[in-house]
């Protein structure tokens, strides 16, 4: 068990290695061999399955983004866990302030104005960003090509499940995730000059 447990650790040293020379389907291959395993550590924290996916596939981004800077100080899976919980106890946060965003108490509807969350929301400023950011994400997605464009279309045009998509387009559910992972990878692409 300890021998197979080694050829893991040096199966994903090689891999990372791979990624980290610019060879993309080499963290495809970790992608599939991990992603359930994620996925279930996620659901801990994300009880909707749909959204739990879409949080491991960030979580995937994340560490995809950080490999370059991944030393190999610990196994692989122990790095991508970390970033796992990180992303989801992140998602957590976010979601809650989203939704005390809108919670606004009858009795403070006249402060509704002071609420920093809601001033400059309709400004032309923030308006123009608005658009230029839909314009970006079409734009990014057009230029997809068309298994990647098909497939983020479906999850978040149509609302798709994983399993949904991959019966779609006759092909694996692991496909369908790298596919979606790498429109997600070139489209926050496009858009990191606009957010930054």
């Amino acid at each position: 068990m300890k021998e197979q447990s080694g050829n893991n650790t040096e199966i994903d040293k090689d891999l990372v290695r791979r990624v980290q020379q610019g060879d993309k389907s080499a963290f495809d291959l970790l992608v599939i061999k991990y992603q359930h395993r994620i996925i279930q550590l996620v659901n801990r924290y994300v009880k909707d399955p749909s959204e739990a996916q879409d949080v491991a596939q960030e979580a995937f981004i994340k560490a995809y983004r950080a490999l370059g800077k991944f030393r190999g100080d610990s196994a692989f899976y122990t790095w991508l866990y970390r970033i796992a919980i990180n992303t989801a106890k992140n998602y957590l946060v976010s979601r809650s302030r989203r939704y005390s965003d809108y919670q606004i108490d009858i009795q403070d509807a006249e402060q509704v104005g002071n609420a920093p969350q809601l001033k400059g929301m309709d400004t032309p400023e923030h308006l123009l960003m608005n658009d230029e950011i839909v314009t970006a994400i079409k734009s990014a997605i057009e230029k997809l090509p068309d298994e990647m464009k098909n497939a983020i279309m479906l999850r978040e045009f149509e609302g798709m499940s994983y399993e949904e998509i991959a019966q779609t387009m006759e092909c694996p559910v692991g496909t369908v995730r790298s596919r979606i992972f790498r429109a997600r990878e070139a489209i926050d692409k496009k858009l990191d000059p606009l957010l930054n």
